[in-house]
Parts: C-alpha cells; structure tokens; sequence
C-alpha cells in the first residue's frame, strides 16, 4: 500500500507542477535554464495520469 500512496502522490505532483521534475532532472541539459518546453509539459502530465492511475489501483488492490 506504502508504494501506490508514493505513486499518487508523485503521479499528482507531476500533474499539478511539471516545472518542478523539470528542475530535478532536465534543467541542466539547458543552456538558458528558463523554462521546460509545452512537449515537455504534456508529456510529464500524461506521465503524471499514469503514474497517478497505478497508484490508485495499486491501493485498491491492496484493500481487496
């Protein structure tokens, strides 16, 4: 259960702020660190709904 609660929250992290993964791992490929692309955004957001689906289905499982 301790897994699918660390899931949601970092799935719903990563809805909410992408920027902030973006500062954890791909700022420093950047040469103006400014800010992280629309693709980028997207892409950690759909990641984030994801992440956020297995967490949820892993505490569901967990209470069945």
């Amino acid at each position: 259960m301790g897994i699918g609660i660390i899931l949601t929250i970092i799935g719903v992290t990563m809805i909410v702020k992408p920027s902030i993964f973006w500062v954890l791992t791909e700022s420093w490929k950047s040469n103006d660190r400014t800010e992280p692309s629309n693709l980028y955004k997207w892409s950690t957001r759909f990641g984030g709904i994801m992440m956020t689906i297995a967490g949820i289905g892993g505490i569901i499982v967990y209470f069945l």
